[in-house]
């Protein structure tokens, strides 16, 4: 398994080239889009996505500017979906910094949101490769499901099937597909591919479920938006349901309580936690992605050894001990 020094020393190039195309790509002749772009764009971000896909194309032996082209592809994608998300959910904030709607309102970073999606695609279309737009069209599509469930679900203490049906068509989905893209510029075989891409979905499944509990057990100034946000919007992640579903009558009312109010005045935040950590909740959903993890790691038995393979490998070590 690598470390993080070896992983970053391994794609700090690759990650600079996709960040000057990112610059590139959300240039629009229309001001308010470039700027709605360039602002989301300077707010950082992990780069997780373009980094899976561009270990997936070397892992194969893939040398080209098509990996760099494509990762900017998904990071598009994964900040127009930011930006809706932002709408949705009317957040404030965005790590740490103001969301861009309440800057510059919800008409214009919907336009925006659409744009970026379109931009990604057009930029995809180079490649000429049908195969990868079928990919992107489908994660489209899944994204947008996952969007229209959510709110079909918000004040609603779902089961665990729900909830990891939403956690992948929201997020799992991208990761699975940015492995998969990697695998296509790559010639992958169908077996590989179809590996590659239950890699992905492993790693974004645990992503997710840590996102999700950070959000109830870390700090504001950490996160860089209030915590227990998920609660506040009326949702339900894994370690609420697993409490739901452990409670009596009457702690279940408390959870239904916060999800109904989409707020803490009935039940504090404080009472939550205590149910949480009377059920060991958290623990319940870490142990679950530390499950998911291990699930990304057997899916890459089949690869020989190399320095990617070693990078996939530290990945979900990665997803699952960040604090933010």
């Amino acid at each position: 398994m690598a470390t993080a020094r070896e992983v970053f020393d391994l794609l700090k190039d690759d990650l600079l080239a996709i960040e000057q195309e990112l610059g590139r790509d959300a240039i629009s002749n229309v001001s308010t889009i470039t700027e709605i772009a360039e602002y989301l764009r300077e707010g950082g971000g992990k780069r997780v996505r373009p980094s899976l896909l561009l270990l997936s194309a070397r892992l194969l032996g893939y040398s080209g500017h098509g990996s760099i082209r494509l990762g900017a592809v998904v990071e598009l994608v994964h900040t127009a979906t930011l930006v809706h998300d932002d709408i949705i959910d009317a957040a404030e904030t965005r790590r740490g910094r103001p969301s861009p709607n309440t800057t510059w309102g919800n008409e214009k970073c919907v336009l925006a949101g659409d744009w970026l999606y379109m931009q990604a695609f057009r930029i995809a279309l180079e490649e000429g490769n049908l195969r990868i737009l079928d990919l992107l069209i489908a994660l489209t599509q899944q994204m947008v499901e996952g969007e229209l469930l959510q709110i079909e679900k918000l004040g609603l203490a779902v089961n665990e099937g729900d909830y990891y049906n939403l956690i992948y068509r929201k997020t799992a989905c991208l990761f699975s597909t940015s492995m998969r893209l990697g695998a296509v510029l790559s010639g992958a075989t169908p077996a590989e591919e179809e590996a590659l891409g239950n890699y992905g979905r492993a790693v974004g499944l645990a992503f997710q479920i840590v996102d999700d509990v950070l959000d109830l057990t870390a700090t504001e100034e950490v996160l860089g938006k209030p915590v227990a946000s998920d609660l506040r919007e009326g949702k339900a992640t894994l370690s609420v349901i697993h409490a739901y579903q452990h409670g009596t009558a009457a702690e279940q009312a408390l959870i239904q309580a916060v999800l109904d109010d989409r707020s803490f005045t009935r039940v504090s935040r404080e009472e939550i936690q205590a149910l949480l950590g009377k059920y060991k909740s958290v623990d319940y959903a870490m142990a679950a992605a530390d499950h998911y993890s291990t699930i990304a790691r057997e899916e890459l038995s089949r690869f020989p050894d190399s320095e990617s393979k070693r990078a996939l490998l530290w990945v979900p070590d990665f997803v699952v001990a960040r604090d933010k």
